[in-house]
């Protein structure tokens, strides 16, 4: 249980949504009891490949997915809900002036190796990440390098003070996570996926941290592809590359309930229809992210269409660096004016999508009506183009293929249609295509190739931090601009602890953003999860993280 101080600290979750999602289950990670499971397989059809095995490098849901049911976390969030709850560690209490953080262990637990779990191994843990430097350090700048903003030795596009100092193992059950300073992101963040806790032995055992970079490719040691070592519900088995299948046994020496199926497959199958083909004929037991208009012939065809709740951002990208008339706010604004956001939201998103005036969902603190609006208005478009000289504008937009998120199900056809109101106006548009995890990423977010792209982001706790400090909280190739009063609103508003406090430093810095145009806040909506009548206790949730351990067949 989290002590009083804490609790009045911590900031406004997203609460009570368990019971609209739970499909039959409700238990909590800190409260998992013991349990066996049948000899049964779960086969869920992914929607793309993982970039690799290890939770540091990642930043992508099909990267995470798999993972996520290999490792633990300090921290996690109650099925169906963003609440906070107690995973590896039990208790968790701030100093008087939030720089440290003392942790409570659970005892008893094993890493998938053999190996105990202890502080020693949460500190070794919190120190590889720190000391990362070279391509291991710039490949994880995604989640690491926004929570603690730098590392030991800063290099790259790695430029901030560390918010991590050190950690000390107390005992062997109590963990002290030292800080450079108070950050409002704290304790949520600890739960995300990419702190997950791995066996110091297999990482030291399998040169971990051995990443070697090609220009914007990165390649990655035994241990991300091959012998990742985590103290989750399953273990990992295999990666069949030619068949597209990546294979999870169940870790029977788990801590908490055992899963109840022996195995757990990833079949990857990019194409949207292809999976829906795959359930319809068995091969595959569910799909995440279904096309909205196919929810009613899934459902006629016997299957479940599981509802989240809306907790994502899709946006319009605007990269400044590379055409000199995106540095005019005026062309910007006529981007954003030019876009039929509720038309996109009706026709190219499931229902219950709505448009977007800012890069926060409606039920996140720091949400405000009081941000710039720039409604659909392709007369006030072109005239702003007009005013900057930017009427012949003509922009390269890249968009993914072979992927399908939780804010853009079809990221092609949301593509084309921007693009035709973008030509509406009068401006050229030069799509790009790439695959996501074949260029796309790259591209787009490390070497600043584009001047428009279609990327989103889904929450991972309720905090505004980790939408708009994500987003613009520093300099990034992605977006190629450089404002130091956002960047300190940002800055400002991470550093308070208190909901009211944060809250309204949140409300201001969107108001800065609004008026800046760095990129486009397109729609948030509620992504589905399908699976069969016969599979039950999936509880799905608003993060998008599904944890696949209680899920049964029958």
């Amino acid at each position: 249980m989290l002590p009083q101080r804490v609790a009045r600290l911590r900031r406004l979750a997203l609460i009570g949504l368990t019971g609209a999602l739970a499909v039959a289950m409700s238990a909590c990670a800190s409260e998992r009891g013991s349990g066996g499971g049948a000899d049964q397989t779960f086969v869920f059809g992914a929607a793309g490949a993982p970039k690799n095995f290890d939770p540091i490098f990642n930043d992508d849901g099909e990267s995470f997915r798999p993972a996520r049911q290999m490792f633990d976390t300090l921290v996690t969030y109650k099925p169906g809900t963003t609440e906070l709850v107690g995973d590896l560690a039990t208790a968790w209490t701030p100093s008087a002036d939030g720089k440290a953080w003392t942790f409570t262990l659970r005892q008893g637990v094993k890493f998938h190796d053999g190996t105990p779990f202890n502080a020693a191994a949460v500190c070794f843990n919190f120190d590889r990440w720190y000391n990362m430097k070279g391509a291991a350090a710039q490949s994880q700048m995604i989640y690491y390098g926004d929570v603690f903003e730098g590392f030991a030795k800063n290099e790259g596009d790695a430029t901030g003070s560390p918010v991590y100092k050190s950690c000390e193992a107390k005992d062997d059950f109590t963990a002290v996570i030292n800080l450079n300073k108070a950050k409002g992101a704290f304790p949520d963040a600890f739960g995300l996926t990419s702190l997950s806790i791995s066996s110091p032995d297999a990482l030291k055992k399998y040169d971990a941290d051995n990443v070697t970079q090609s220009g914007d490719s990165f390649t990655y040691p035994a241990y991300a592809n091959e012998h990742p070592t985590g103290t989750g519900p399953y273990k990992f088995e295999s990666y069949d590359k030619t068949n597209k299948t990546i294979t999870l046994v169940r870790n029977d020496d788990y801590w908490g309930e055992k899963a109840k199926t022996a195995k757990l497959i990833f079949k990857i199958i990019e194409d949207e229809n292809a999976r829906k083909q795959e359930l319809a004929a068995g091969t595959i037991d569910g799909y995440d992210f279904p096309s909205p208009a196919d929810y009613n012939s899934l459902k006629d065809a016997g299957n479940q269409v599981l509802i989240r709740p809306a907790f994502n951002i899709l946006y319009l990208g605007i990269n400044q660096k590379n055409n000199p008339k995106l540095q005019d706010v005026r062309v910007r604004k006529a981007i954003e004016y030019a876009i039929n956001k509720d038309q996109l939201a009706k026709n190219k998103l499931p229902s219950g999508a709505y448009a977007q005036t800012q890069f926060l969902p409606n039920n996140v603190p720091g949400y405000t009506d009081s941000v710039e609006k720039h409604s659909y208005d392709p007369n006030q478009a072109k005239q702003l183009l007009q005013q900057a000289g930017a009427s012949d504008l003509t922009v390269n937009f890249y968009v993914p293929t072979e992927v399908t998120r939780p804010y853009m199900p079809n990221p092609v056809d949301i593509g084309g249609a921007i693009a035709d109101d973008l030509k509406a106006v009068g401006i050229k548009v030069n799509i790009v295509q790439e695959p996501w995890n074949g260029g796309y990423k790259d591209d787009v977010q490390k070497a600043g190739k584009q001047d428009l792209h279609l990327l989103g982001w889904t929450g991972d706790y309720a905090d505004a931090g980790n939408f708009v400090g994500t987003f613009f909280g520093r300099q990034k190739a992605e977006f190629g601009f450089d404002n130091a009063q956002i960047f300190s609103a940002l800055s400002n508003a991470d550093a308070q602890v208190t909901p009211d406090a944060k809250k309204s430093a949140y409300e201001q810095a969107s108001v800065l953003i609004s008026q800046y145009v760095p990129a486009v806040p397109l729609t948030s909506s509620p992504p589905a999860i399908v699976v069969k009548n016969n599979i039950h206790n999936l509880i799905p949730t608003p993060l998008t993280d599904e944890r696949f351990y209680t899920v049964t067949k029958g």
